[in-house]
């Protein structure tokens, strides 16, 4: 019996995977966290397809997105990534994920957690939508984003927050017909 999924999930085997492993799981690791809005943060005005097809370019690219050592990239960096054809080459996405691990940093180094500060906008539990509906933002993704704009990090309109906000699993929206549905809680 074929199991069945959200509708976005599609058919395309690491497409399937990434539904069934990974979307819509709570994420509690900081750095994971990060990582997953830096490159949502890529995928503005991309398919997400195209974002996981080079997801671990994009890792071994960004130093396995460990903040530390992307925080020092210099323009040196920014030019071997520009030349990077396995990575979305995008100038402004890629000093924005520079920034935006300065700033993770600088967060830590005030003894504020990253994973911590993004759960308590939820109050540390997943909110669980009604599987019938799926805004592409909400008020709550709109507070977020201007918080994490106010912060310094870029390429967080509420759009990409709510995405990364299901990614993440800080919202469950998987579909109520889907099987993951209930398996994905916190």
């Amino acid at each position: 019996m074929e199991q069945v999924r959200c509708s976005w999930a599609g058919t395309d085997p690491l497409y399937c995977a990434y539904h069934d492993e990974e979307w819509g799981v709570p994420e509690r690791d900081s750095r994971m966290l990060w990582e997953t809005l830096m490159l949502e943060g890529f995928q503005a005005g991309l398919a997400w397809i195209t974002i996981l097809r080079k997801r671990e370019t994009f890792r071994a690219a960004f130093a396995g997105f460990d903040p530390d050592r992307v925080a020092a990239f210099g323009a040196a960096d920014v030019e071997r990534l520009m030349g990077d054809p396995g990575i979305i080459r995008a100038r402004a996405k890629i000093e924005a994920t520079i920034r935006g691990a300065q700033i993770f940093c600088e967060m830590r180094d005030r003894g504020e957690d990253f994973s911590a500060y993004v759960w308590g906008f939820v109050k540390g539990e997943p909110i669980r939508n009604d599987g019938l509906t799926f805004p592409a933002k909400t008020d709550l993704s709109e507070a977020i984003s201007k918080d994490l704009k106010k912060r310094g990090f870029k390429f967080v309109g509420p759009t990409i927050v709510y995405a990364w906000m299901q990614a993440v699993g800080m919202v469950n929206d998987h579909a109520v017909t889907c099987f993951r549905r209930d398996m994905v809680l916190a």
